[in-house]
């Protein structure tokens, strides 16, 4: 009964022959559909690397494990951190060893503009890129105002951010 109304709902027919003793030979028929190929996609271009180190900061665990994995396949050295505060003390102990700071909007301990403020009061010539989900408090333009290089939407693409942190990395905005 249910492959005979899955059939009958796609148009099809079914066909039995038995024979006592021999079985049966069940026979579905579905009406011919045209459907294009799958298509693979391919990459038009090669995306940009390097070997900055590079310290990302989010307070989701899952986004701390995917994006620095993203840009280490890039050729980046990536030390992550899920806390703010934690960040800020591993910058202010080394704060020539990052090339770039990514950091996220929201996150509980500290705001991630502030992180910024607070890094670029050390090294104000440090490249920073801002990500953020949704936010009606900050936009690219508020964002690039308070010194930081990019402004990134979630969800994270490795393409896009491979391109902002090339063009961040190089003095380009």
């Amino acid at each position: 009964a249910v492959v005979h109304g899955i059939v009958k709902n796609h148009n099809g027919a079914i066909s039995v022959q038995s024979q006592p003793g021999k079985g049966s030979v069940f026979q579905v028929y579905l009406p011919l559909v045209e459907i294009e190929p799958v298509r693979r996609m391919e990459y038009s271009e090669i995306l940009p690397q390097g070997r900055e180190a590079i310290l990302f900061v989010d307070d989701e665990e899952a986004i701390v494990e995917m994006v620095p994995e993203m840009l280490r396949r890039l050729g980046y050295q990536v030390i992550s951190e899920q806390s703010p505060l934690k960040a800020l003390e591993l910058f202010h102990a080394q704060p020539d060893r990052f090339d770039l700071v990514i950091t996220d909007m929201t996150m509980p301990q500290m705001l991630g503009t502030t992180l910024i403020k607070e890094i670029l009061m050390v090294r104000p010539e440090l490249p920073v890129i801002l990500c953020t989900g949704f936010s009606e408090r900050i936009n690219e333009e508020k964002v690039l105002a308070m010194g930081a290089r990019a402004f990134i939407m979630k969800p994270i693409v490795m393409a896009e951010i491979a391109k902002v942190i090339r063009n961040a990395l190089d003095g380009q905005r």
